[in-house]
């Protein structure tokens, strides 16, 4: 098997927040994120695909196609937006985490690839944190 991963970049804001509970829980739960006015990340994505080599082109999948796919499935929906309201496939009231996001970038991933399967991916939200996702639920 073969992991091929290719990384693109975003820029994005977004607003944890919870509304049932005080600015003070708020504010000690999640910091910075939970600014009134919202803030903004530098997100690098990393797509990991896995298959095997076509015996003809020596690939697992066009590399030039797998960019124009995840830049019209995902980073034209979510490159400077705001997480909380304007992505479509995000649900309202859902925390935009770095965790739920890679989840659902998976399954609106997922179901465009042909001919290689998805295997990771990867949302750096800082140089310090990242989630990684690998298609298992629960």
């Amino acid at each position: 098997m073969v992991y091929l991963t290719r990384r693109e970049r975003f820029n994005a804001a977004h607003k944890l927040w919870v509304e049932t509970w005080s600015e003070e829980r708020n504010l000690q739960t999640f910091g910075k994120c939970a600014n009134k006015n919202w803030h903004g990340h530098n997100y690098e994505l990393f797509v990991t695909v896995k298959g095997m080599p076509d015996p003809e082109t020596g690939f697992i999948v066009d590399v030039k196609k797998l960019s124009r796919l995840i830049k019209e499935v995902l980073l034209d929906q979510v490159d400077h937006s705001n997480l909380n309201m304007d992505v479509p496939f995000i649900p309202k009231g859902m925390q935009p985490t770095t965790e739920n996001l890679v989840i659902l970038f998976w399954k609106e991933l997922e179901k465009h690839l042909e001919g290689c399967t998805l295997h990771c991916i990867k949302l750096c939200e800082t140089e310090n944190i990242y989630a990684e996702y690998y298609g298992e639920e629960g």
